[in-house]
């Protein structure tokens, strides 16, 4: 885990410790990773002092509840196949007042006879249809504990991909529910996702989520900082002969507390009130 990892999950487990809430760690493991990257990833948080409550959920191991949720989803006609490949989608003209990128309905209405050919295209591709939320609305409106009330539009987003794996915004949203997650916190970069993902949960029938998203960590040229941007992660710093506790120190002060030397140190002086707004410049040579 980078740095901004490791500053967001301390800020989180703060968050939740100083509201009282219980804090759950999920390791959302849909695509492919590389063997032996979970366990590192949980000896890095133990290293900072953050813990959790009951027992890791993986979400490769979610996929009953996810599909159950696409199957209400489509017998209430509110999910449709698609049939456009990545190219297409880039390529064609945006809806007024889409965001970029944001998919333009091209699969939306199609008749009986043009499905058919797109599903023939697919056949052709050796891919499956993706599966696509037929959305009702243009945008939706949550609260985040520091930004307040979020408005952001909603498209028809990607339930399933083409390859057979669930997408992210469904399991997020169905596996935030049953853990009885009631605040997401997170890095702001996602700030934007959060209304399209409560407006999923409202169509299920979940409770949505308050928000609180918190400033990315960024390299000096403000770009996300990334473990190409040099010794990011914690076994980097470790190597250079930092300490877990150096670590601490270093995302202490990014927000504004000095001589904080674990996590628990973060959890008893940090007021999310006071939250810094800027993002974290990470400057390594510094």
């Amino acid at each position: 885990m980078h740095l901004g990892n490791l500053r967001t999950a301390i800020l989180a487990w703060a968050l939740a410790r100083r509201t009282h809430r219980r804090f759950h760690l999920r390791v959302e493991d849909l695509d492919r990773v590389k063997e032996g990257s979970e366990a590192r990833q949980l000896e890095d948080l133990v290293a900072l002092g953050i813990d959790w409550d009951g027992e890791v959920v993986r979400q490769s191991e979610r996929g009953e509840a996810h599909e159950a949720a696409i199957g209400q989803l489509q017998v209430a006609g509110a999910a449709y196949e698609c049939y456009c490949t990545r190219r297409e989608i880039l390529d064609a003209p945006s809806a007024p007042h889409s965001p970029p990128g944001a998919y333009p309905g091209t699969c939306r209405d199609l008749t009986d006879d043009q499905r058919e050919t797109g599903r023939a295209k697919m056949r052709e591709l050796r891919r499956e249809p993706a599966l696509r939320l037929r959305a009702e609305v243009n945008e939706w409106t949550v609260t985040d504990l520091w930004a307040g009330q979020v408005t952001a539009a909603v498209d028809d987003l990607v339930l399933r991909r083409g390859d057979g794996v669930v997408a992210y915004n469904l399991a997020v949203v169905v596996d935030d529910a049953a853990a009885g997650v009631d605040q997401v916190t997170r890095a702001d970069d996602l700030l934007t996702s959060a209304p399209r993902q409560a407006y999923l949960a409202h169509l299920l029938g979940l409770p949505e989520p308050t928000y609180a998203h918190v400033p990315l960590a960024v390299n000096t040229s403000g770009a996300r900082l990334a473990k190409r941007d040099g010794a990011v992660t914690l076994r980097d710093r470790l190597a250079r002969g930092e300490s877990e506790a150096d670590v601490v120190e270093r995302i202490g002060e990014s927000l504004g507390l000095a001589g904080c030397r674990t996590a628990a140190d973060v959890l008893e002086r940090w007021d999310p009130q006071n939250l810094v707004q800027e993002p974290w410049v990470v400057d390594l040579k510094g």
